[in-house]
C-alpha cells in the first residue's frame, strides 16, 4: 500500500515538473537577445577612448564592389593609407560592406574581411562595419565596375541591397544570411567595435540618371527591411552593439520621438548606441543635434561629417564633438577613385579642376596633405593638445 501510495506522489510531481516545464520553457537566446540598456551601452562606451577616425575606401576603390571583389581587393593600398590614419591618431574607421559581396563568395569575402581586420589592428584601429546602404545608384552589379566620371563626386557608389530587392518585400528574406553570416562571424571579434545596420535608409537618389531609377514610397520598404535588419542582428546576438544613425528632418524634432517619422523613430528606438550625421554648415546646428540626441542618454557617435564648402570643418566641428566625448568620424580620407573632394553641386555643375575647397577627404594619394594646417590640428586635438 505505502509502495502505491509513494509511487502515486513521484508521478505527481513528475507531472507538475514536466507541466511547468511546458508552459514556462527556458528563453531562447534569440528571446533574450534585445536593445541594450542604457547602463550597459554607457558600460561598453565609457571603455572607450575618444573615438576618432574617417569613413574608409581605399583611394584604389569606387565603390563598396570594388574594395571587397577578389579581383580588385587591394591589401597593399589598404595597409599604407591605414598606416597614415594611424599617424594622424586615428582609432576606428567606419567601412562598408555589400549583400552582393556575400552572394558571390561568401568563404572568400569573409576571408579577406578578415584580411582587413588584420591590417587594421596592426595599426590599433577598430573598425565599423555597414552592412546596408540606401545611397546613389539603385542598381548595383557585380564585376568589372565602372571608371570615375571625371570630376564628379561619387559618380560610382551603388546601393546595398539596391532597388530590385528592397522594392519587393518577399525577396527582404534573401539578406538574412548575409546580415546573420558576417555578424555571427565576427561576433565577438574585439576588432570589430560597432555595427551600423543600415546607413541612410529612405536616402533617395536624385542625381541626373539616377533618380529615375529610384523606388516610389521608398520609406516604406527601407522601414520595412530595416526592421527585419534588426531582428536577424539581434538573432546573432554580438558582443558589439547595433546603431544606425539619423540624418535628415527637422532638427527640433530629433530630441523627442513623438515628433520623428517612423523610419527615423525606428532607428532611434532601436540602437543601442544613437549614431548621426552632422554636415551642417552651421555650428549652432551641429550644437542643436548634439543637445536634442543627448535627450536619448545613450553614448552618441557622429558617423559623418566634414563638408568643407559649407564650413563645416575639422576646425569648427571637432572642438564640439570632443568636448560631448562623441565619436568623430569624417566622411573621406584619402582622395582617389571616389572623387569626394569634389562638392555635392557637381552632380549639376561643371567641374573641369580640381576644386579649391575640398569637399571631403584629407590626403592626396602620395601621402600629403590636402592642407598641412589642418593636418596638424587634427594631430593636434587628437593628441589632446588643442
Amino acid at each position: 500500500m505505502m509502495k502505491r501510495v509513494l509511487f502515486a506522489v513521484l508521478a505527481i510531481f513528475i507531472f507538475s515538473c514536466a507541466e511547468k516545464k511546458e508552459t514556462k520553457p527556458e528563453p531562447t537566446p534569440q528571446e533574450m537577445a534585445q536593445r541594450w540598456s542604457k547602463e550597459k551601452a554607457w558600460e561598453w562606451y565609457d571603455q572607450q577612448p575618444w573615438l576618432v577616425g574617417a569613413n574608409f575606401n581605399p583611394s584604389t576603390s569606387i565603390n563598396q564592389l570594388e574594395f571587397w571583389q577578389e579581383d580588385t581587393f587591394d591589401p597593399e593600398t589598404i595597409d599604407r593609407e591605414l598606416k597614415w590614419s594611424a599617424d594622424l591618431g586615428m582609432n576606428l574607421h567606419r567601412v562598408y560592406l555589400h549583400n552582393l559581396l556575400w552572394e558571390q563568395d561568401s568563404i572568400g569575402f569573409l576571408k579577406r574581411l578578415d584580411g582587413y581586420l588584420k591590417i587594421a589592428d596592426s595599426y590599433g584601429i577598430k573598425t565599423m562595419f555597414v552592412l546596408l546602404d540606401d545611397v546613389w545608384h539603385p542598381i548595383p552589379k557585380l564585376g568589372k565596375q565602372p571608371e570615375p566620371v571625371p570630376h564628379v563626386h561619387n559618380s560610382g557608389w551603388v546601393q546595398a541591397p539596391g532597388a530590385e530587392i528592397l522594392g519587393d518585400t518577399t525577396r527582404h528574406k534573401e539578406l538574412e544570411g548575409y546580415i546573420k553570416g558576417v555578424t555571427r562571424h565576427f561576433a565577438t571579434d574585439d576588432r570589430v567595435l560597432v555595427w551600423d545596420v543600415y546607413n541612410e535608409p529612405d536616402n533617395v537618389a536624385g542625381q541626373p540618371g539616377r533618380a529615375k531609377l529610384e523606388l516610389k514610397n521608398k520609406h516604406d520598404y527601407s522601414l520595412a527591411l530595416l526592421r527585419r535588419v534588426f531582428q536577424w542582428a539581434r538573432e546573432v546576438n554580438p558582443k558589439q552593439p547595433l546603431t544606425t544613425g539619423i540624418w535628415r528632418g527637422n532638427i527640433d524634432h530629433w530630441g523627442n520621438l513623438d515628433s520623428l517619422p517612423a523610419l527615423d523613430r525606428y532607428m532611434i528606438e532601436n540602437s543601442d548606441v544613437v549614431s548621426f550625421h552632422a554636415y551642417d554648415g552651421d555650428m549652432d546646428n551641429v550644437q542643436r543635434k548634439v543637445d536634442a540626441l543627448k535627450n536619448y542618454d545613450r553614448p552618441l557617435l557622429c558617423t559623418e561629417y566634414v563638408a568643407r564648402g559649407t564650413g563645416n570643418t575639422f576646425e569648427n566641428v571637432m572642438p564640439i564633438l570632443k568636448k560631448n566625448k562623441i565619436a568623430a568620424i569624417n566622411w573621406g580620407f584619402v582622395s582617389g577613385k571616389s572623387n569626394t573632394i569634389y562638392p555635392w553641386k557637381s552632380w549639376d555643375s561643371t567641374f573641369t579642376t580640381e576644386p579649391k575647397i575640398w569637399h571631403h577627404d584629407i590626403l592626396r594619394e602620395d601621402g600629403t596633405p590636402y592642407s598641412q594646417e589642418e593636418l596638424e590640428f587634427i594631430k593636434a586635438i587628437i593628441q589632446n593638445k588643442n
